[in-house]
């Protein structure tokens, strides 16, 4: 329990060195960053000093209680600076989970004469967000078993990590990946018309998958097609796994299931929206492909970027994006949602039953990256989806008891389970945002970020007295 306490502490720290790089970098909020920094630092180096950085204790259980705890206080010291800026307390909160969780969602206006402290600030949290998921979901989840992530595991050591001497070095590797797409990212977008400022910002926010603009307009704000081109072949490279990369990398081997249904499902439905746009707007092919390809990996990476508002394009459309917003991208990577590993996994499960409805006697198995899918595996892959639609009933229901109408509730509850940002509706839509919400409507959404980010059972552990009779016996 000390370890946890000490390593909340330092993530405290972490955070307050990155407002004082803030407050030096800009001068125009440097006040607000400087402040920010001192409380930040000051409790968070309060806590470490107070607690024991020794880990021969360290149990599962203190697992659990680790990963909630470090990503509900990376939010709560985003939302520090965002609360001197002068966002209210509710407010300034949902804008930071939504900025670690990578999700995109945002409740402020105005944008283009907003700060470039804040804006940085807003990039900078899902950098972090990004990276610290990548992190996660390799090297925790796996561990607890959550949702079936145990596949992965095995998938990734099996395949991507063996050749690593540790878990040391594979994070290594995978931090040089994810930065070194960065900056390729960045740089295209200078050689296509971008400001530095901007490029980086965005760059930032289109591998983390996170989809915050400096713009009102999103990045629709950049009327270029390089641009937006661009920007969909890099929110695709941050929605693949990154063990996948290490693999390939080290040993040309790029061979995943996962990723060939992901993209395959992709270019399907690109293919027929692309014709319906057609068919129903008069589009051009080109033009009808770059706009689809991009709002759809946008939504399916779970970044959240917007080039237009895809709810004018009709019923078929606004359907679509709204399942296609439970989708997700692949395990392992920095998008959100159900993850396309799942969905292959209980695909095949519901085949497999079928089957063994009409012939009882025929032994089935369902199968992953070519072995059968241990029964724990499986049942937490099913597990998941009940746990999923069970939390976005009850999200959507809370955000109707407060007023919202079914569009705004039902969107609403699934673009923040799956850390997509943008719903559908007039309200929260690609053209609006989040802030005429209510306050308990916002906070809703802000519990439900944090659920979807964090594959929801690592939360939901930590309410069963079970958990904390046996986190005390275990002391």
């Amino acid at each position: 329990m000390s370890f946890v306490i000490f390593i909340n502490g330092l993530v405290m720290v972490f955070f307050a060195a990155l407002m004082a790089a803030i407050a030096l970098i800009f001068p125009e909020t440097a006040g607000m960053f400087e402040e920010s920094a001192l409380l930040t630092g000051f409790l968070g180096g309060a806590l470490a000093l107070a607690s024991s950085p020794r880990t021969e204790a360290l149990l599962p259980l203190h697992t659990f209680l680790l990963t909630s705890s470090v990503w509900m206080v990376a939010a709560l010291c985003g939302a520090v600076p965002l609360y001197f800026h002068g966002l209210a307390g509710a407010d300034a909160l949902f804008e930071a989970m939504s900025g670690i969780t990578t999700t995109g969602s945002t409740v402020m206006s105005g944008l283009d004469e907003t700060p470039r402290g804040i804006i940085f600030w807003r990039a900078l949290l899902q950098g972090v967000g990004g990276v610290g998921f990548i992190v996660t979901g390799i090297a925790l989840l796996p561990i607890l078993k959550v949702g079936g992530m145990q596949l992965f595991r095995s998938e990734s050591s099996e395949k991507g990590g063996k050749e690593l001497r540790n878990a040391t070095m594979f994070a290594s590797a995978t931090l040089q990946i994810y930065f070194a797409l960065i900056l390729l990212c960045a740089l295209l977008y200078l050689l296509g018309g971008m400001s530095v400022f901007d490029a980086i910002t965005h760059a930032l926010t289109t591998l983390s998958t996170g989809g915050y603009s400096g713009y009102d307009a999103s990045f629709g704000h950049f009327d270029s097609s390089f641009l937006q081109w661009t920007c969909t072949l890099f929110m695709l490279a941050g929605a693949l796994p990154f063990s996948w990369y290490i693999r390939g990398v080290r040993h040309n081997s790029w061979k995943s299931e996962q990723v060939a249904a992901m993209l395959k499902a992709l270019a399907l439905t690109i293919g027929a929206l692309s014709l319906w746009l057609m068919l129903s707007r008069d589009e051009t092919l080109f033009d009808a492909l770059r706009l689809v390809a991009f709002n759809v990996i946008s939504v399916v990476t779970t970044t959240g970027y917007a080039s237009t508002d895809y709810t004018l394009w009709g019923g078929f459309a606004v359907a679509a994006f709204f399942v296609l917003t439970a989708v997700g991208g692949a395990t392992g990577s920095t998008a959100g949602g159900a993850k396309a590993m799942r969905w292959l996994v209980a695909i095949r499960a519901l085949l497999a039953q079928i089957r063994m409805s009409y012939a009882p006697h025929r032994v089935t198995f369902v199968k992953y990256e070519g072995r059968p899918v241990a029964p724990d595996a499986l049942s937490g892959v099913i597990a998941f989806f009940v746990l999923y639609a069970a939390t976005f009933g009850v999200t959507a229901s809370l955000l109707s008891f407060f007023g919202a109408d079914m569009v705004t509730a039902t969107s609403g509850a699934l673009t923040a389970l799956a850390n997509v940002g943008p719903g559908v509706g007039e309200i929260i839509g690609p053209a609006g945002n989040f802030a005429a919400l209510d306050v308990p409507s916002k906070l809703v959404l802000t519990f439900a970020m944090y659920l979807g980010r964090l594959e929801m059972a690592t939360v939901y552990a930590l309410f069963a007295p079970m958990f904390w009779r046996e986190l005390i016996a275990a002391r």
